[in-house]
């Protein structure tokens, strides 16, 4: 039996789950709504305050979206009640990061500063190091979401190995290598 699927999700009196005839799953809570469309083939119950995800058969294919049907409902829970955060930090002279109205202005050692505009379903926020390192913190309700707004700004100008410089996660170790060394 399934380890992930087969535990029941709870939720507390101020979260609302329904459940469509075509398994499209809306749960609505303190900090917003969402819904998400899982496989037809999955059986979801909703039992007092848990709710059940069930699989067909034992199948390679049915396991398999059996825990990943249950852990996508359960970050639903999550995300609508305490929501996602992600940070990021600017590493380097001169790298810096500052926010004009929703747009979010990154200058990253390139000759041009680079602008990046967010969904309207995330919200960021810039904290100024104030000659240290500037923090980016992104918010929102949808892990996926909120996950792939600080991909997009990390990719802008990864953690390069020599020096650090970069952009990276504030609890992302970059290991540095040892540069070159004259020949005598």
């Amino acid at each position: 039996m399934a380890r992930i699927g087969s535990k029941p999700i709870t939720f507390g009196d101020d979260v609302s789950v329904s459940v469509s005839d075509t398994n499209v799953v809306t749960v609505k809570g303190p900090k917003g709504e969402l819904t998400q469309q899982i496989d037809p083939e999955m059986s979801i119950a909703i039992e007092d305050d848990n709710i059940v995800v069930n699989r067909p058969t034992d199948q390679k294919r049915h396991r398999s979206m059996h825990g990943m049907s249950r852990s996508l409902i359960e970050n639903m829970v999550t995300g609508v009640t305490q929501g996602y955060k992600k940070e990021l930090t600017i590493k380097g002279v001169g790298y810096r990061a500052s926010l004009s109205g929703d747009t979010l202005e990154l200058a990253l050692g390139f000759s041009h500063p680079i602008f990046f505009l967010p969904p309207e379903e995330v919200d960021l926020e810039v904290e100024s190091g104030r000659g240290k390192d500037d923090t980016i913190t992104i918010e929102g309700i949808d892990k996926q979401l909120v996950g792939q707004v600080a991909a997009k700004i990390r990719d802008l100008r990864p953690p390069e190995p020599y020096k650090g410089k970069g952009v990276r996660y504030t609890d992302e170790h970059v290991p540095l290598k040892a540069g070159k060394t004259a020949a005598r």
